[in-house]
């Protein structure tokens, strides 16, 4: 009776568990429904436990939600980064999603279409040399427009879906690291009045494969992070992501760190870097979204 009893948790346990997972599309993933790899899943740092997935074809949705009496009625989808060749899905994604459960935000970890690699460790395809910029571009750009599309169905899925997750419909904000911060902004140029978002942060942002970037007169207000030694995505990306926000006449705020590096996300560094989630937090509460 009792083994039966623990297959019983288990099982309603997994289902529970499945139902967190929501797929952005029914059935083939449109203009990618030949792709016919498989998506994977390393730990890359074994001391942390620091998760990275790649090879994805069927973008997704986790749903991570604070205690039903403590939500706030505010959601953020989180997109990890990965230069679009993986998803740093710990660091840049569970992490941030649990921080926001604690500050009573509903979080929606993207994993949206990336770059096939043929690598176990992903991270080994990606060309880090500054002199690479113009290769590395050309071999992503075919997923970048792929990446924004997700990010703007999984906002739209969210918007039509506040009454399920007692979440304001002008209370859908997104955020992203690295590649993931310029699919968050590309969000912003690339939306309509059903999936635009309501507030935007870009950590360290890559926005150098974004073809259109034109500040909307509905721009949300933005928040951005980086860091000064950060020479795999130089800090002037963010700076121009700042400046065009701010001559479009748009509220931005901006925190760039003299050291942190790159892909600091939720690590800790002992840095001053390591409160930038505490900055962010503070940039919520002005908007008053605390």
């Amino acid at each position: 009776m009792k083994n039966k009893i623990i297959i019983i948790l288990l099982f309603y346990t997994f289902i529970s568990k499945a139902q967190n997972v929501l797929s952005l599309y029914p059935d083939k993933v449109p203009g990618s429904e030949n792709w016919s790899w498989q998506e994977k899943e390393i730990i890359s740092d074994p001391v942390n436990q620091l998760h990275t997935v790649y090879n994805v074809t069927k973008p997704t949705l986790t749903v991570y939600s604070p205690d039903k009496a403590l939500n706030n009625g505010i959601a953020v989808i989180i997109c990890p980064g990965g230069g679009f060749h993986h998803l740093a899905i710990d660091k840049e994604g569970t992490r941030v999603a649990k921080w926001l459960n604690s500050k009573r935000i509903t979080a929606f970890v993207l994993k949206y279409r990336l770059v096939k690699t043929e690598f176990d460790n992903s991270g080994k395809e990606i060309p880090f040399s500054l002199d690479d910029r113009k290769k590395f571009d050309s071999i992503i750009a075919p997923v970048v427009s792929f990446a924004i599309t997700d990010a703007l169905v999984a906002i739209k899925y969210v918007r039509e879906h506040v009454t399920i997750y007692k979440i304001g419909k002008d209370r859908i904000g997104i955020m992203g690291f690295s590649a993931g911060g310029g699919v968050a902004a590309g969000s912003v140029f690339n939306s309509d009045s059903t999936n635009r978002p309501n507030f935007l942060a870009a950590i360290y942002a890559y926005t150098g494969a974004i073809k259109q970037t034109t500040v909307p007169s509905n721009a949300p207000p933005l928040f951005i992070a980086a860091a000064t030694d950060n020479l795999l995505v130089l800090p002037t990306s963010s700076t121009k992501l700042y400046n065009d926000w701010i001559a479009a006449g748009k509220s931005a705020e901006l925190h760039i760190y003299s050291k942190g590096g790159h892909g600091f996300g939720m690590s800790k560094k002992n840095l001053p870097v390591d409160s930038w989630i505490d900055r962010f937090g503070d940039w919520l509460g002005l908007q008053g979204l605390l």
